[in-house]
Order: C-alpha cells, then sequence, then structure tokens
C-alpha cells in the first residue's frame, strides 16, 4: 500500500476539537465556544462526555452562543441589589416596543401643554392647592416606563429582597442535597465541601434571583404602561416634579367608541392629574406616606417557598422562558399574612383618600366647562371599579395591588366637608398628616365633618349631610355623591 494511503491518526490535541468532541456528540463550534468561556484550554473529555449525554449537543449552536452570552452578562454585572433597573427597562421596553409604542411628534406635545395650562386654570377656581410651575407634557408608553421605574425599584425592593433569597435558598437546597462525588471527574475536585461550592455560587446566584425577579417587574411595568392615561393614575407619586404627563396612545385607546370629542378628553384627564399633582405638592408629607405604606406592605407579601423549590425541581436551565413561566405562579402565597393586611389597610385607605378628593375637585372644575364631564367621570369609575388587565397582571407579577376598595366613602366624606365648610375645609383636611381622615373616619362621615367644624351640627344640617350621603355606605366603590349645590 502506497504510503501516502495510510490511515493518519487523529491527533487529539488539534485545536479543532474534531476527534474528542465528535466522539461525545457536541459539533465542533460549540466545543470552540467552550473553550472560549474557559479561556482556550479544552474541558475534560468526561465533561464533554456528560454535556453530551445532557443533550448539549441537539441545541443550536446560535441558540447555546446566545444563552452562554446571558450567562457571562449575567455573571459580570453589577450587583444592582435585589431589583436591576436596567433588567426592567430593557424587559418592560422590548415588550412594549413589540406590542406598538408611537414616538410622541409635535402635535401631541403641543396638545399636552395645552391641556395642561387649562386644566391648571380651572382647578385655582375650585381648590386653593397648588402646583407652582406645572408644564404638560406628552410621554410614549416607553418614556413613561423611563421616567417612573426609578419609583417602581423603591417599592418593589423589599418584594426582591425576598424573592432573591427564596431562589437562592432553593438552588441551594437542591445542591445540597446533590451527590458531588457521583459528577464526571475533573468537574468538581473529589471531597469538595459543598457549603464552600455554595459560597463561591451565593453572589451569582443573588444576581440571578434579582435578574428573574426584575424580568418579572418589567412584565408588570410593560403591561401597566399599555393602559395607564396619565403619568400617576394609580394615585402614587411616579412622575418628577412639575410635570403633568399625559400618554396619547393609551387616551386614544380609552375614548375609543365613547362618542366624545378626543380634546375633551384630554381636558378632562388633564384635570384629574393636574389635581393628583397639586394634593402631592400641597400636601409634601403624603408621597412619603405612601411610598411607606406600599414597602410595609410589600414586606409583608409571604413567598411560597414549597412552590419555588417545587418549581426549581427538574427545570431546564437552558429554557429560561420556561424557567421563568414555572415560577410566576409560584411566588407569593395565596392568604396575605397578618402584618400585610395591616399595611394593605392602610395603602387602601390612602389611595381611596386621593382618589376621592380627586373625583369631588375634577368634578367641581370640568362640569362648567366639559359638556361632557359626567358620562368621562362615569367611564373613569366603571375602569377603576373592574380594574384592568395590565392592573391584575402587575399584582400577578409582582404581588401588589393597587386599587382603592372605599374609594365611594372618601369622595362622600370631601364632599360632605365641602358642603359644611366650603373648598378650604374640604382641603384642609390635608394640612397635616394627623387631620387628615382614617379608615374609621370613613365609617363615619357625619362624626368626621363635625369634629372638623369643632361644633355640633344642628339637626338642619345632619339632614342634609345625610341625604347627601344617599342613606350608606353599601353602593358600589366607584360612585360619587352629587353637587350638593
Amino acid at each position: 500500500m502506497p504510503e501516502h494511503d495510510l490511515p493518519v491518526p487523529s491527533d487529539p490535541d488539534d485545536a479543532g476539537g474534531s476527534g474528542d468532541d465528535a466522539s461525545v456528540g457536541l459539533p465542533p463550534e460549540m466545543a470552540d465556544l467552550l473553550r472560549r468561556m474557559t479561556g482556550g484550554a479544552d474541558l475534560p473529555p468526561e465533561v464533554l462526555q456528560q454535556l453530551g449525554d445532557m443533550g448539549l449537543g441537539a441545541i443550536p449552536v446560535d441558540q447555546f452562543e446566545s444563552m452562554l452570552g446571558q450567562f457571562q452578562a449575567m455573571m459580570n454585572a453589577p450587583d444592582e441589589g435585589p431589583v436591576s433597573e436596567s433588567v426592567v427597562t430593557d424587559v418592560a421596553r422590548k415588550l412594549v416596543s413589540a406590542a406598538g409604542d408611537s414616538s410622541m411628534g409635535e402635535r401631541e406635545r403641543r396638545l399636552a401643554a395645552e391641556a395642561g395650562h387649562v386644566a391648571d386654570l380651572w382647578l385655582g377656581a375650585v381648590t386653593g392647592l397648588e402646583a407652582p410651575g406645572l408644564a404638560g407634557v406628552a410621554w410614549s408608553r416607553s418614556e413613561w416606563i423611563e421616567g417612573t421605574v426609578d419609583v417602581w425599584r423603591e417599592l418593589v425592593a423589599p418584594v426582591g429582597e425576598g424573592v432573591t433569597g427564596a431562589l437562592g435558598g432553593a438552588i441551594a437546597a437542591q445542591f445540597a442535597n446533590a451527590d458531588l462525588d457521583a459528577l464526571p471527574p475533573g468537574l468538581v475536585p473529589p471531597g469538595t465541601n459543598p457549603a464552600v461550592v455554595m459560597g463561591q455560587l451565593e453572589p451569582m446566584l443573588r444576581r440571578a434571583g434579582s435578574s428573574m425577579f426584575s424580568m418579572q417587574v418589567g412584565q408588570g411595568l410593560a403591561a401597566l404602561a399599555g393602559e395607564t392615561l396619565t403619568g400617576t393614575e394609580v394615585s402614587l407619586p411616579l412622575t418628577p416634579d412639575g410635570l403633568l404627563v399625559l400618554v396619547p396612545s393609551n387616551i386614544a385607546a380609552f375614548a375609543e367608541g365613547l362618542e366624545i370629542d378626543l380634546d375633551e378628553v384630554w381636558l378632562y384627564l388633564a384635570v384629574r392629574e393636574a389635581a393628583r399633582l397639586r394634593l402631592f405638592d400641597g400636601a409634601p408629607w403624603l408621597g412619603p406616606q405612601l411610598l411607606t405604606a406600599v414597602q410595609d406592605y410589600a414586606r409583608g407579601i409571604e413567598l411560597d417557598t414549597e412552590g419555588i423549590e417545587s418549581a426549581m425541581t427538574g427545570i431546564d436551565p437552558t429554557d429560561p422562558e420556561a424557567m421563568q413561566r414555572q415560577l410566576t405562579d409560584k411566588l407569593f402565597a395565596p392568604r396575605p399574612s397578618a402584618a400585610q393586611q395591616a399595611a394593605l389597610g392602610r395603602l387602601e385607605t390612602w389611595l381611596a383618600l386621593i382618589e376621592g378628593w380627586v373625583d369631588v375637585v375634577t368634578d367641581r372644575a370640568a362640569t362648567a366647562h366639559l359638556p361632557h364631564a359626567a358620562a368621562l367621570a362615569e367611564t373613569v369609575r366603571r375602569r377603576r371599579a373592574t380594574g384592568g388587565p395590565a392592573e391584575k397582571t402587575f399584582a400577578g407579577l409582582v404581588g401588589l395591588e393597587l386599587r382603592p376598595r372605599r374609594l365611594r366613602d372618601a369622595a362622600n366624606l370631601f364632599a360632605a366637608l365641602e358642603a359644611s365648610g366650603g373648598a378650604e375645609l374640604r382641603d384642609a383636611s390635608w394640612a397635616h398628616p394627623d387631620l387628615a381622615p382614617t379608615a374609621a373616619d370613613l365609617d363615619d362621615v357625619l362624626a368626621y365633618v363635625e369634629r372638623r367644624t369643632d361644633a355640633p351640627a344642628a339637626d338642619e344640617m345632619d339632614a342634609a349631610l345625610a341625604e347627601l350621603l344617599g342613606g350608606g355606605s353599601g353602593a358600589d366603590d366607584g360612585d360619587v355623591p352629587a353637587d350638593p349645590a
């Protein structure tokens, strides 16, 4: 046989990796990616065999490269705490972009500026609370996310702490139960103490937990951004000082089928938003009280640790989307704790008081100027009473409910104050937190009005207020009283 026809043995050190790599079922391109991860060093054949047996070779190379990129980015990313603002923003922006997000043009900017100016003038005639320098602006859905993400991150950080710890604990429990000596030789040194390994992996696990929870927050914010009409429609001080934010894309969807001129819809919603901003500015203690109530509620959330551990069992690390879906419904216990119930009660009272005051003041400011103010008010009441899909999505993903359940009682209370002592008495309740109504005051509006007027109510005033209140508090949360005039 001629010399050149003799078979040439394969070189185990061949840089192309076509020998051992092929024997374990890994494509050469995948082996090259693994070498780049190790700085150019070949993985032991036993490790390659184990990876091949796990089915790694069946994954498309481009998908595997994307997975490695995400893993390396997570490993090298700075620790941003329990909630990663960059992850939240990136996920939320990609989702709203995929759903459709229009950029703002000159027409939208002009309409927002004019609506903000007019709303400010109308409110000046019905309330002494002011918000100096208020400017109307039009934001896209992405801009709403970017403009409010700082506050959201602060609000949900206590939830993120619990989720991150629970996820890390679930992974640690599985790792502690694993037989390290049974792993392929060379992958883990013989006799390795699992506690030592966990100590080395802990930073990575915290970043992984933070990343997963941040993805959920991003999904929740994307859902809210797709429906919110104004900057602070959820009754939280989310936007920068001095900005009256309107979201034209969502306002247009809200106005569909109403048979009301779109400019009138803009003006009505601008009045509502301006009223909230005047309240936040005129009662500077209110914003911190709200944030504290939300954070106390978030800290009380009970995590379903057993559900998380169950979801982690047999999970496919090569499918992060499936992992996310599997964990979404496993994070929050169906029954709130006692501490969470108490915090939720405080939060709902504050939200109801804010929206009740906004309802009354908006009615006074808009009715004299907008022919369809009553119809728009009814539409807003129905929207709020049913709760949109975005609100439910946010509550399911983040565990935070944002519904003012006693709004009717709060609106009646402020209308009763106004009937007794005018707009000054109505607005004076926000002068100090000790003067603000409580949940008990919502149960007995007449007693609160008597206390605020510093004199026993006459029989005539009692009868008038009783008629104003409609004889009870059992009606729908969205109801507001008729104008006492």
